[in-house]
């Protein structure tokens, strides 16, 4: 059974200076690139990449093989993102969804395939680095669904993960779990 790796890459990233699908290393190396490449070395097939605001700059950027999406509106809430995503890998037949938002360029395969560990339909997992929740969250296939009805306005999947007492895997052995904010 196969894992649908998904990078949330649509806002507007106002705190950040910019859309975030088009932020690069110091070294020029594009965000987008970084997280389809770490969710492959995890073993994610296939990836999912959500597009929206600055979309038809940021397509070139993401590697060939990932799937790209479009939110309609790429102002539109985080929301309209996670539900896109899901959808995507409802229709991929992977038995989970795995969740990253473009800012978290460190992220390490390593964490990803810890989330992704005896992975099954009805898994549910978010990370956490010394207790605080962060990325990368595992959505089961049977959730996915129900996930994608209970997401309003600009909020991820946090309040139904809560809710539905989704399993913390301690993650901070690995690496720090910031996103980044800011373009400084």
């Amino acid at each position: 059974m196969t894992v649908c790796g998904i990078v949330l890459a649509a806002g507007a990233g106002t705190r950040f200076g910019g859309p975030k699908a088009l932020a690069r290393t110091a070294a020029g190396e594009p965000w987008l690139a970084l997280a389809v490449g770490t969710l492959r070395a995890a073993g994610c097939e296939p990836v999912v990449v959500v597009l929206g605001t600055g979309a038809g700059e940021a397509e070139p950027l993401v590697p060939a093989g990932a799937v790209v999406v479009r939110v309609a509106d790429g102002r539109r809430e985080l929301s309209a993102s996670v539900r896109l995503g899901l959808e995507a890998a409802g229709v991929s037949g992977a038995v989970a969804a795995l969740l990253v938002p473009v800012d978290v360029p460190e992220l390490p395969a390593s964490a990803c395939r810890r989330m992704m560990r005896d992975a099954d339909a009805n898994a549910l997992r978010q990370a956490v680095y010394r207790g605080r929740p962060g990325h990368p969250v595992l959505i089961g296939r049977a959730h996915g669904p129900r996930v994608a009805g209970a997401l309003t306005g600009d909020r991820g999947a946090g309040a139904y993960l809560r809710a539905h007492g989704a399993e913390r895997v301690e993650c901070a052995d690995l690496w720090h779990g910031r996103d980044r904010d800011t373009s400084d």
